[in-house]
């Protein structure tokens, strides 16, 4: 194995979720041949501006407008690709802990087979409302001033491996369906459906029904251990940031911290320093994929990449010598492409640690599971996947 700067106590990995970086040579057959997130927000926005990224070495990876090549770049810098089938936040962050999926899981666009409906009515007692593809607004206009007559749950789909779950708080209260969506897990556990998601919402449709903040995840757990597993294993803290935890149903999680958006989340990542001594800090920002890739909003997609550049700034000033940073994604949310769905791109990688000045092209990595090798070398866990990056 590698040796591996010894000075290192802690991890901070942060996952940009779905800021992709150009088209994986098998995206056509997703349909994602012409996907570029990165590239494609920047020449839609005449540019972008990420001062701090782009010191760290961003544009060394891709040319991008507004972002050219640091000389030298402060980080090592390179891109990433996944070996997994499927392109799915599950998928990915599974593959970046060392654990990576052969088999795609199961989507269902047309709505949920009438066995699982069947099932769902048999175990819950209860008919649901929907059985559709749609995003989760449409889903409350449809469907919500009926569930308040009938208190049928509204169960949907998305183009995620998910099955979530809405109800009025007043009607089914977040604990009644919290027990709903673990009996479902159960029952999708055999269709390899990723995630059931509970969706609590309130209001009335006059004033727009809101979801709140008391949406949970089921998750189907790892299909086998993860550098997590090892870290919590060795007694080494593993502190979740965002929808981490939920990714991994809580597998290998020591502390677990939900967050309302990016911002929070890398306060959260902040914060975390002065809980930490030794183990990793995970943290997911989710904003650029769920308020913005789905929903083709290139704009906002930039700002928020404008804003996680600023927030980066305090991290950077936080961290100490014995912090490596490490910044990628998981897959790609082109908001410029056809379709709402994720995209099967290359993701970048950017590893930092305080101290240095000029880093390295660490090139194209085979696998996204080199960060979990990495994680592996540095603190001398069994190397279960991928290869670790040299960092010297």
């Amino acid at each position: 194995m590698p040796s591996q700067p010894v000075s290192i106590q802690r991890v901070i990995l942060i996952v940009l979720d779905g800021v992709g970086i150009g088209a994986l040579p098998d995206a056509a057959s997703y349909g994602d041949s012409a996907a570029n997130t990165l590239l494609h927000i920047a020449q839609a926005e005449g540019g972008l501006t990420l001062p701090n990224l782009q010191r760290l070495g961003l544009g060394n990876i891709l040319h991008l407008p507004g972002i050219p090549p640091a000389a030298p770049a402060a980080a090592h810098y390179g891109r990433m690709q996944s070996c997994a089938a499927g392109k799915d936040s599950t998928t990915g962050h599974w593959e970046i802990c060392g654990v990576t999926q052969l088999q795609p899981f199961a989507t269902f666009p047309q709505g949920f087979p009438a066995e699982i409906i069947a099932a769902f009515q048999e175990q819950t007692g209860l008919e649901p409302l929907g059985n559709i593809a749609a995003s989760g607004t449409d889903v409350l206009r449809l469907y919500g001033e009926e569930h308040l007559r009938s208190g049928r749950p509204i169960i949907y789909t998305s183009v995620d491996s998910v099955l979530q779950i809405a109800a009025h708080e007043e009607i089914i209260a977040p604990e009644r369906l919290y027990e709903i969506c673990q009996i479902t897990r159960k029952i999708l556990d055999p269709f390899r459906i990723a995630r059931v998601i509970a969706r609590p919402f309130i209001g009335t449709a006059a004033d727009n029904f809101k979801r709140t903040r008391r949406r949970q995840d089921f998750s189907m757990p790892p299909t086998s251990l993860t550098v997590l597993d090892d870290l919590t294993a060795h007694q080494l803290t593993v502190h979740a940031v965002g929808k981490i935890s939920d990714l991994f149903a809580g597998q290998g999680i020591s502390k677990s911290v939900s967050t309302r958006n990016n911002q929070e989340g890398m306060e959260q990542t902040v914060a975390a320093l002065k809980k930490v001594e030794r183990g990793l800090i995970f943290t997911n920002l989710i904003d650029f994929d769920m308020e913005f890739g789905h929903r083709l909003d290139v704009a906002g997609f930039a700002r928020a990449l404008e804003r996680f550049d600023a927030a980066l700034a305090s991290l950077l000033t936080a961290l100490s010598p014995v912090d490596l940073l490490m910044i990628t994604a998981d897959h790609g949310c082109d908001p410029t492409t056809a379709g709402s769905d994720h995209s099967r791109e290359y993701v970048p990688l950017l590893v930092w640690q305080p101290g240095m000045t000029m880093g390295r092209d660490l090139g194209t990595r085979a696998t996204l599971a080199d960060i979990a090798a990495t994680i592996a070398a540095i603190f001398s866990l069994p190397l279960r996947n991928g290869t670790p990056l040299t960092l010297k």
